[in-house]
């Protein structure tokens, strides 16, 4: 190897990492389009792409009122977790 055959190595080492580089992004990316085209189906209740639960759900949707009186929540006082306590007391 000589000093005048250096550049022309650096030069291919940077094309081959170039070339590689861009076939993986370009290989990368047009997996995620043909893995997403599936999703731009019209949604319908037998379709295998779900993409909310609104789509599965039968009959009519209720919502809550923003005034709807809303207990306290306490995650650590479930009636599942007391039982377990008491058991273990």
């Amino acid at each position: 190897m000589n000093t005048s055959e250096l550049p022309s190595i650096l030069l291919a080492t940077i094309n081959g990492l170039i070339a590689s580089t861009t076939f993986l992004l370009a290989l990368f990316i047009g997996f995620c389009f043909l893995a997403g085209l599936p999703k731009l189906r019209r949604p319908t209740r037998g379709s295998m792409v779900v993409r909310n639960l609104g789509e599965q759900m039968t009959g009519k949707t209720h919502y809550l009122s923003p005034d709807a009186p809303q207990g306290p929540t306490d995650q650590l006082r479930t009636p599942e977790l007391l039982e377990q306590s008491s058991r273990q007391a």
